[in-house]
């Protein structure tokens, strides 16, 4: 018989659906059952790409009496983290202050006011290297609960008001300069790995953010350090496992330091932050590898995510079916020697093992390899390679895939218009653009309602309960704001006015100029949740800065400038000391000590070779931050066109700054020397 969660449309949620545990979902009246019988909820927070939440799942919430146990003594709440940002963040942060640990899955013993008072992630069906059996747990905090709840209670007011406390250092009102700037720069070269790229050890994760930074960096100064951090993390990922060889995209991290094996779920978030970096990295070198790597990963986005709505799928699991019918990790992409014979022949398999690094012993599990492409001496046939490539990718593909999880998240589908919308305009190819002009109708006619609020997630063309949280209006707005400047149509600019119109309204705090990471009309929680620092993806708060920057630029609004300069005071507090986790805000703070430049191109018609010439050359500038207008003589389709006349009847551009202008150009030589950095 299923339970409450068979009516949810979150594929997490639903892969709860039929377990005997009485599951509800996060709602009013969960919390209301709880008082009415005097039960603590158990919070259970996941998504639906966890290995350990699926773990979890089996060996507990499976299991009959452990079921049992939840139901006569908990109100049981499960969450997909992804639909509910902000319930994860403001009990992560409690368990991350507890414990000194978070991750997923999340386990939280709440009173029933919401107030938490027993923190964990993971636990197993029996006691194992030091941690109690999930049983033990249930048990312990069922005895607590019965007999000691005033000391209970006691504890759960204590860790509220220690998270009131709590408070961000939000710098103040000045912007971060040159100084910090650069700062920034000589801690994360303290923390840089030079013989592997990438920063810290292991886990290691994809530093999209903190690249962006560096390429900008790069850009403004001139610093070599800077691209060559930038260029050589690119290139180690690209070669290592973290990145699939066949397919394209990237892996969620990597578990050791050298990017060989990965944590295998893909995430729509990392690839979209990816491919639009390594699209940057092209622009700034020119590097060959990295234009493959941004198509391949935007291939692999349009042709594995895609949905039939026209948006982005949310991820593909980590997990898949051997074969042998085990759910295993992995199992959709690793190798061994002999499955590479059996699908290349005898001479080819020595060919591929020796080009992408399998080995007898294999680098990941029972003897299999994870396909990387190792440094090594020697010249391979590009021919013979691709071949290869090709017949092992058919191959894989019979394979039995990966589960996806088909719920569109705004903000990360905002990321992905963003990137689809560059690379299809560097490398022309316009079936991208159209991919992201289609995620973005989806966004507009399913998730904005009429009063342009956002909707965080749809699924099957069913837009989800929960509203959008601070980074669905900033990614979103960020998508949109480049999807104009790509296609040169200003609706792109109106909706992102819109959606950071919202922005000012519900999410700045008017005193501090702070941002909330959810709206002054939401849901009250134990605490409103506000992270300034990046996570998977940029934090809410620095990207709302930086689409406000981007959307000043294109229509001169100093309040939406203001609010982003206001915004990136927190940047000058934190990117001197911990730029890892503010990439994203570094990388704004680029853009704002550039101008950010504004580029206006006008032309007889859109259609025109030399219009065409200078849009993609002003694409192609590799100032921070710069925003793009292109219309026709006299348009009133972008701010940045009025009063910008023709040259000689020929198409012209223009190039502004902090309200000084270039003499207008008709060169691309020109234009391509005045965005150069």
């Amino acid at each position: 018989m299923p339970n409450r969660l068979a009516h949810e449309t979150s594929p997490y949620l639903l892969q709860h659906a039929d377990n005997p545990v009485d599951w509800w979902p996060w709602s009013a009246e969960a919390f209301e059952e709880a008082r009415t019988s005097g039960r603590p909820v158990l919070l259970s927070v996941g998504y639906s790409s966890c290995h350990w939440c699926h773990v979890l799942a089996a060996e507990s919430f499976e299991d009959e009496r452990t079921a049992a146990y939840m139901n006569e003594h908990f109100v049981n709440v499960k969450v997909d983290r992804e639909e509910r940002p902000d319930v994860d963040a403001v009990y992560m942060e409690a368990v991350q202050a507890a414990t000194g640990q978070g991750g997923w899955p999340m386990t939280v013993f709440l009173m029933p006011d919401g107030e938490p008072f027993y923190f964990g992630t993971y636990f197993p069906p029996v006691p194992r290297q030091g941690m109690p059996s999930f049983r033990q747990v249930l048990e312990g905090v069922h005895g607590a609960w019965t007999d000691r709840r005033d000391e209970v209670a006691e504890v759960a007011g204590k860790i509220v008001r220690d998270l009131a406390a709590r408070e961000i250092s939000y710098g103040d009102a000045r912007t971060p300069g040159d100084e910090e700037l650069a700062q920034a720069l000589l801690a994360l070269t303290r923390e840089y790995d030079a013989r592997r790229g990438g920063f810290g050890g292991a886990p290691k994760f994809p530093p999209s953010m903190v690249v962006e930074f560096l390429l900008r960096h790069h850009a403004r100064t001139g610093s070599e350090g800077a691209l060559q951090m930038a260029q050589d993390t690119c290139e180690r990922m690209a070669r290592g496992g973290i990145y699939d060889q066949l397919g394209g995209g990237f892996a969620r991290y990597s578990v050791d330091r050298d990017w060989i094996v990965p944590h295998f779920e893909k995430m729509l978030y990392d690839n979209a932050l990816l491919c639009r970096v390594y699209a940057h990295l092209w622009r700034t070198t020119g590097s060959e590898s990295a234009r493959r790597v941004a198509l391949e990963t935007a291939d692999f986005m349009v042709r594995e995510l895609r949905t039939d709505e026209g948006g982005f799928a949310s991820a593909l699991d980590a997990d898949s079916d051997d074969g042998n019918g085990r759910h295993v990790e992995g199992a959709y992409y690793v190798w061994t020697p002999a499955q590479l014979a059996e699908v290349l022949g005898e001479q080819d398999a020595e060919l591929a093992a020796a080009y992408f690094g399998v080995t007898a012993e294999g680098t990941f599990e029972e003897g299999a390899s994870v396909l990387q492409l190792p440094q090594q001496e020697g010249v391979f046939d590009a021919e013979k390679v691709a071949s290869v490539r090709a017949r092992l990718f058919a191959a894989r593909g019979l394979r039995p895939a990966p589960g996806r999880d088909d719920k569109v998240v705004a903000a990360w589908n905002g990321l992905a218009i963003a990137a689809l919308a560059e690379t299809g305009a560097y490398f022309d190819r316009p079936d991208l653009v159209e991919a992201a002009v289609s995620a973005a109708d989806l966004l507009v006619r399913l998730h904005l309602d009429e009063h342009a609020r956002l909707s965080r997630t749809s699924k099957d063309g069913r837009t989800g309960a929960n509203a959008g949280v601070l980074e669905d209006y900033a990614d979103v707005a960020e998508g949109f704001l480049a999807l104009a400047s790509v296609t040169g149509e200003g609706v792109w600019l109106e909706f992102a006015g819109l959606l950071l119109d919202h922005v000012l309204a519900g999410f700045v705090d008017p005193g501090s100029g702070a941002l909330f990471d959810t709206a002054v009309d939401a849901e009250k929680l134990i605490r409103r949740p506000q992270d300034p620092t990046d996570n998977a993806t940029p934090s809410g708060w620095t990207a709302a800065a930086g689409a406000l920057l981007g959307y000043a630029a294109q229509t001169g609004s100093e309040p939406h400038r203001a609010a982003a300069q206001r915004a990136l005071g927190v940047v000058k507090a934190l990117g001197p000391r911990v730029p890892r986790f503010i990439g994203w805000g570094l990388a704004v703070a680029e853009a704002l000590l550039d101008g950010p430049r504004e580029v206006a191109i006008v032309g007889p018609a859109l259609d025109d070779p030399a219009t065409r010439a200078l849009h993609r050359t002003a694409l192609l500038g590799t100032a921070p931050g710069a925003v793009v207008a292109v219309g026709i003589a006299e348009s009133d389709e972008f701010p940045l066109l009025s009063d910008r006349p023709l040259v000689g009847g020929e198409a012209t551009a223009y190039v502004c700054r902090n309200f000084t202008c270039d003499a207008p150009t008709t060169e691309k030589e020109r234009l391509r020397e005045a965005l150069s950095g």
